[in-house]
């Protein structure tokens, strides 16, 4: 932390915050502090108490002991009222506003009682617009920049346009305290500059922010201050001038962790293994629009783009629950059969987006989601019966092979860790019974999404030992950092339409980031640029 907000008061006091789901300590006597003008991040794995320490400051959860104290004034417990009169605002991850109204009415919306007799909107949007300016988030119509207007429909809008609106809905509430969660998520690398120099001028103007991100270069640029939770207790505390990737990621695991490096090519790809050509699918904004895509065995292709765009349509059509109504699609030469068993017994295996919704079923036990896609498969089942000594063996390989942990075989699924429950989907995924090959086309929707650093890099590490050892793998991901780790070419999808895939050095990120918020024309690869 600077010297200046080193100095500056304290504008939040936690004190011993404690809090217990059953025998699950969630929060562990928590004391943090946030000065004014500071931006304080937080980290911490995946379950690490995050979430909840969040939820009992904005008053969602209330702690079992501890007290929180706002500008010196105790704040009631589990009272959201209480928190956003306090001053405290939260902009979440997945954003809360009506598609169908105006940026002035999801501003505006809650502010005023039900049966008030008529809507104070001229006053609203001078309010608003005057809290636009002093932070620097325009919102008054400009036909000329193009800039943001208080009756533009949401709906409408960017992700990033979006964002200012949550955070304009905040500051318009009085906010003095912002807490911001995966604020970059889903943002383009453009998108996030903007943001960042919004978050400058607003502490510049003595607001404090709580950034809660993963991603430690993010953090490490825009905080003054880093917090770090492992399994519920504040391990460590440290201003971030001075501060490294590697210590961080070491505080937040317990253990010395590599930062992330670029995987090395494996050289000479083999042959086509599956073939996209203009394909179609689907409708609305998840629709797919004449995509061609070739992949090749020993690769890994990664694609980029923000949430939303047709990525889902592309992983299930590749998966078999989804069918294309134009275009060819090919699997090793022979058409491909929209049929998940038939694409399970050719070699195609899934890690789906959503690992709780479609990945496993959460009621059952681990043994039985870990041999689900492969009961049709030779050795696991005869004439329609599960041998379940044989299914009980292929899911402890698994278990072992992937380092499961979280309970014995019959242990209900959903008790795992994310981490833990995607090791299982990828070991269900890469590790065929005896006897049956090893796939050949592996499609990787959000495979790391929400696991912490240990976790990503055991991900990121199967996958590239599968790519060795001869598959074709398709990474599908809202992560630039993970696209450009992983990929040997990189396409990017945007309103349903794809990119060609261009080798990864073809690339900068700002090239993919104005390809991710629509401007294919302008995103020229790198080597074009230069010329």
């Amino acid at each position: 932390m600077s010297a200046a907000a080193a100095d500056a008061p304290v504008v939040l006091r936690l004190s011993g915050i404690s809090k217990h789901f059953g025998s699950l300590v969630a929060n562990d006597a928590i004391s943090l502090d946030l000065h004014a003008g500071e931006v304080l991040a937080l980290l911490g794995e995946n379950g690490a108490g995050k979430s909840t320490l969040m939820s009992i400051l904005f008053g969602h959860y209330v702690a079992d002991t501890g007290r929180i104290e706002v500008f010196g004034q105790p704040l009631a417990p589990g009272n959201p009222k209480a928190a956003l009169a306090a001053g405290i605002g939260m902009v979440h991850q997945h954003f809360a506003l009506a598609d169908n109204l105006s940026v002035l009415d999801n501003v505006i919306l809650g502010t005023e009682p039900l049966l008030a007799p008529f809507s104070r909107r001229a006053a609203a949007r001078e309010k608003l617009q005057d809290v636009a300016r002093r932070f620097g988030l325009p919102v008054v119509p400009n036909a000329r920049t193009g800039a943001l207007s208080p009756d533009t429909r949401v709906g409408t809008l960017s992700v990033g346009e979006r964002q200012r609106v949550e955070i304009l809905k905040a500051l318009y509430r009085g906010a003095r305290i912002l807490i911001l969660d995966e604020p970059t998520a889903v943002l383009t690398p453009q998108e996030s500059e903007a943001l960042f120099a919004t978050l400058a001028q607003m502490v510049a103007q003595g607001l404090s922010i709580i950034f809660i991100s993963h991603k430690l270069g993010e953090v490490l640029r825009v905080s003054h201050r880093i917090a770090v939770l492992r399994q519920g207790r504040l391990v460590a505390e440290l201003p971030t001038a001075g501060a490294t990737r590697e210590q961080l990621a070491g505080a937040m695991v317990g253990r010395a962790v590599q930062a992330g490096e670029r995987r090395p090519a494996r050289g000479a790809q083999g042959p086509a293994v599956c073939t996209l050509a203009g394909v179609a699918a689907g409708r609305g904004r998840d629709a797919l629009h004449d995509v061609s895509l070739e992949l090749r065995a020993g690769e890994i292709v990664s694609i980029a783009g923000v949430s939303g765009n047709g990525q889902v349509a592309l992983a299930e059509l590749l998966c078999g629950t989804r069918r294309a109504s134009a275009g060819q699609m090919l699997l090793d030469g022979q058409p491909l059969r929209p049929t998940p068993a038939w694409l399970v017994r050719h070699g195609v295996a899934r890690i789906p987006e959503d690992r709780h919704g479609t990945g496993v079923v959460g009621d059952l036990p681990l043994w039985e989601n870990a041999v689900a896609e492969r009961l049709r498969g030779r050795g696991l089942a005869r004439w329609g019966f599960v041998r379940r000594a044989a299914a009980r063996t292929q899911a402890r390989r698994i278990v072992e092979a992937f380092d499961v942990r979280g309970g014995g075989l019959d242990a209900p699924t959903r008790a795992l860790s994310g981490g833990n429950m995607q090791k299982l989907i990828l070991g269900r995924a890469l590790l065929p019974p005896p006897g049956e090959p090893a796939p050949r086309l592996i499609v990787a929707h959000q495979p790391t999404w929400g696991l912490d650093i240990g976790a990503v890099a055991y991900v990121q590490q199967q996958l590239v030992a599968a790519r060795d050892a001869g598959a074709a793998v398709l990474v599908i991901s809202d992560d630039l950092d993970e696209v450009l780790l992983l990929g040997e070419r990189i396409a990017v999808m945007h309103a349903g339409r794809l990119t060609d895939a261009r080798p990864a050095q073809a690339w900068t990120r700002e090239s993919i980031g104005l390809a991710m918020a629509g401007s294919l024309a302008n995103a020229a690869p790198a080597h074009a640029a230069a010329a």
